[in-house]
């Protein structure tokens, strides 16, 4: 039986990937910094499936004993601040938390086991001011945010250990990926659950920012397959993890409504108040690398949008 680690358990993308390597017959503990709370927000079924292990991003003792006891064949690294109108307010803890503390993650394998395969979830935001459409693994960084640099940081780390130390290290270079578990602090989510309260009577309107604003949107479940089959491959490397289709944040509302039978017209608004400082535009991902494994999308848009609705739904007793 293998034993995989998976930092950020508790996460959207944690939980999916439990799921995943369960499924598989895998030994999957969890991390998170604050247990307790990462047990209650874990679906039942995971969190008596799984071990609990407490980590601290900032302590590296902490991270050695774990990989020392358990003794894991492979690492999954979800465990970061996530990106939003936030991002700007602390930088620094976004540095320590996105950047580095991958680093240690991976000096930690090169010391303890370097035959541990390392998976780290990289991000779309690193190409900030877009260089080329669609994005490619060879298309250049421009990160705009503290998160987007944070995260290139903690990738071209990835990269350094691969070639110089031979550690089997991938990035998955993660586009726009949502599910029912998404946190409504993200804008899809927002809207899922807000257009869900409208349908019930519960609210009246939906504020957003920039509705042109385009995204290149997949189910997480399928965002984490991708990450377990690169960690398969008979070579380590980086792949971009996208459905290859732009949509903007627009059409994410005409979908949703519609299928409540609803006009998004009527209840949604734009303010600037809610602009980010800087976004990134038109981010759109070419997958062909990863597909070469064997990956595709199982969920469409549209029944990744409509499962989320659903959940909404059901979640505010409708």
């Amino acid at each position: 039986m293998k034993t995989a680690i998976i930092t950020g358990i508790s996460g959207q993308d944690g939980q999916y990937c439990a799921e995943l390597l369960l499924n598989k017959g895998y030994r999957v503990v969890g991390t998170s910094h604050r247990i307790t709370q990462a047990h209650l927000a874990l679906p039942i079924d995971v969190a008596h499936s799984i071990e609990l292990a407490e980590w601290d991003l900032q302590s590296e003792l902490q991270l050695r004993q774990m990989i020392e006891t358990y003794k894991p064949a492979e690492i999954y690294n979800f465990a970061a601040f996530s990106s939003g109108e936030k991002m700007f307010e602390d930088p620094v803890a976004i540095s320590l938390i996105n950047g580095l503390a991958v680093t240690k993650i991976l000096q930690a394998i090169k010391e303890i086991d370097p035959q541990i395969r390392f998976a780290q979830a990289s991000s779309a935001e690193m190409f900030g001011k877009v260089q080329a459409m669609p994005q490619t693994e060879n298309t250049p960084f421009y990160p705009i945010s503290p998160y987007g640099v944070a995260k290139l940081y903690g990738h071209q780390m990835v990269g350094i250990y691969r070639e110089r130390h031979a550690i089997f290290a991938c990035s998955a270079i993660l586009f726009n990926h949502e599910s029912p578990r998404r946190g409504t602090n993200f804008v899809t989510r927002k809207i899922t659950y807000t257009a869900a309260q409208i349908k019930l009577g519960l609210a009246n309107r939906l504020v957003l920012g920039n509705l042109d604003m385009q995204r290149d949107w997949i189910h997480a479940r399928d965002a984490v397959r991708a990450m377990w089959m690169m960690l398969q491959a008979s070579e380590a490397g980086d792949y971009v993890v996208a459905g290859g289709v732009s949509r903007s944040v627009r059409s994410f509302c005409e979908l949703t409504f519609d299928y409540l039978g609803l006009n998004y017209e009527d209840y949604v608004i734009s303010s600037p108040e809610f602009y980010r400082p800087v976004d990134s535009v038109n981010l759109v991902g070419n997958s062909e690398k990863v597909r070469s494994l064997g990956w595709a999308p199982q969920s469409t848009f549209d029944e990744l949008v409509r499962s989320m609705v659903d959940h909404d739904l059901a979640l505010l007793g409708g």
